[in-house]
C-alpha cells in the first residue's frame, strides 16, 4: 500500500482472528475450543503452570515476566489437575496463547464478564510491559495472566478462561462528533440526547428489578469452580438487596456488589464497545472491572432488544451513598475493521448475557431468588 494512503483502522472480527491464527500471528498451544473466538475478541486459556508470587509487578523495559517470577515466586502450582486460588493472594499463570503480531497490529485485554462478576482481579502481562492489559504493536512472545481473587476462592485448571484479548489496527475509537452521529442514526442507549463527552454515559438503576436492586457478596464462602456454569447456589454466595423505595444504596467499604445500568445498551454490528470507569472524583467508589461489549450486544437482530450493563461496584475507604441514576461509567465505541461473521447473541455464539437485566455470572442459578423476609 502506498504511504500516501492511510491504512484502515478497526477492531478485528472473529474471521480475522482465525486468519491471524492461520498465519502464525497467534500461536495456541492446543486447538481452540469451539466458542473461544468471540465476535470481536479471543478468550485466553490458562496453561499448565502458575506461580504464587509475593507481589504484583510490571517487568518494564528490558525485563521478561519469567525473570520477575523467578525473583518473586513463593511456589509453583500445577494446573493440569486443577488448583485452588485463595483470596488475597497474587498468582502469575502462563497462558496457552502466544503472539507474533505484525508491526501494525496491537492488542488489549480485559477480564471476561464472568470473571469480573465473581470479583477475580486479573490482568494480562507481557515481557517488557510498562502497562497491564496493553500489548504493543509487533509484540512477539508469551502472554501471562496476573490473577488475584478478591472475594471468593476459585478453582481453576489448564484451559480455564479468565481473560479475553481484542486486536486493533490503527486508532478506531470514535470521537465525540462521530459518536453523536452514530447515536443519532442508530441509538446506543435509550436516551435521546445524552452527553457524549468521554463516551456514552451509563448510570446505575436503584429502582429495582422484580423487587431487587442488586446483590452483595457474602464473606467466607465456599469455592467457585470457574468451569462449572450454573453449578453453584446463589444463596451460598450472595445476599440479595431488596428495593426499599429509597432508590439509594450505601456502599460498605471493601464490599463487592453486582448492580445494573439504568440504560439499555446497544452495540451496532459494525462497532465494538468498552466500559471505562467514570471520573473517580465524583465519589469514593468505582466500577471495578472494565469490560468488552461485542458487536450485536443488545441488538434485536441478535436476540436482544437492548440489554443492561451489569456493574461490578466496590467502595473505596469510606461508606458512600449511591443514588438512582448516578453515572458510574462510560462506554467508548470503536469501529470494527469489518462486520463479524457472527454477532453476539446469535445462535451458536456462546453468548451468556444477551438481553440481560440484573444478572449474576453464569456460575449461578439463572432464576433470581426472592429477598429474605
Amino acid at each position: 500500500m502506498s504511504g500516501d494512503v492511510p491504512a484502515a483502522s478497526g477492531i478485528l472480527p472473529a474471521q480475522a482472528i482465525t486468519a491471524l491464527t492461520q498465519a502464525g500471528a497467534i500461536r495456541p498451544a492446543s486447538r481452540y475450543a469451539a466458542d473461544q473466538i468471540q465476535p470481536a475478541s479471543l478468550d485466553l486459556r490458562l496453561g499448565s503452570r502458575a506461580y504464587r508470587v509475593r507481589t504484583s509487578f510490571l517487568p518494564g523495559s528490558g525485563r521478561s515476566v519469567a525473570t520477575c517470577v523467578a525473583a518473586f515466586a513463593l511456589h509453583e502450582i500445577d494446573l493440569t489437575q486443577g488448583a485452588v486460588l485463595e483470596t488475597g493472594c497474587v498468582y502469575i499463570a502462563e497462558l496457552q496463547e502466544t503472539l507474533a503480531l505484525p508491526p501494525d497490529l496491537s492488542a488489549s485485554a480485559n477480564p471476561k464478564s464472568s470473571t469480573g462478576r465473581i470479583d477475580v482481579f486479573t490482568r494480562v502481562i507481557t515481557d517488557r510491559a510498562s502497562a497491564f492489559d496493553q500489548i504493543e504493536a509487533g509484540y512477539a512472545g508469551q502472554l501471562y495472566a496476573e490473577i488475584s481473587p478478591r472475594t471468593f476462592p476459585v478453582r481453576v485448571r489448564t484451559g480455564s478462561r479468565l481473560s479475553q484479548i481484542r486486536f486493533r489496527q490503527g486508532d478506531p475509537r470514535l470521537r465525540e462528533s462521530e459518536l453523536a452521529a452514530l447515536h443519532a442514526s442508530d441509538p446506543l442507549i435509550d436516551i435521546a440526547s445524552p452527553s457524549l463527552q468521554g463516551g456514552v454515559p451509563v448510570s446505575v438503576d436503584l429502582a429495582g428489578f422484580d423487587g431487587l436492586i442488586g446483590y452483595r457478596a457474602k464473606r467466607h464462602t465456599g469455592l467457585i469452580d470457574v468451569d462449572r456454569p450454573r453449578g453453584h447456589r446463589t444463596r451460598d454466595f450472595w445476599e440479595p438487596l431488596p428495593a426499599d423505595g429509597s432508590r439509594t444504596l450505601i456502599l460498605d467499604p471493601g464490599q463487592f456488589y453486582i448492580l445494573a445500568s439504568k440504560e439499555a445498551v446497544r452495540v451496532p454490528a459494525d462497532h465494538a464497545a468498552e466500559m471505562v470507569p467514570f471520573d473517580p472524583l465524583v465519589g469514593e467508589f468505582r466500577v471495578h472491572y472494565a469490560g468488552f461489549f461485542d458487536p450485536g450486544f443488545g441488538l434485536s437482530e441478535a436476540g436482544g432488544a437492548g440489554a443492561r450493563a451489569v456493574l461490578e461496584v466496590r467502595s473505596r475507604d469510606v461508606p458512600f451513598l449511591l443514588e438512582d441514576g448516578q453515572i458510574v461509567g462510560r462506554l467508548v465505541y470503536e469501529r470494527m475493521l469489518e462486520r463479524p461473521a457472527t454477532l453476539y447473541g446469535a445462535a451458536g455464539a456462546g453468548s451468556n448475557y444477551q438481553a440481560q437485566g440484573l444478572k449474576l455470572s453464569k456460575h449461578f442459578a439463572t432464576e433470581p431468588e426472592p429477598p429474605a423476609a
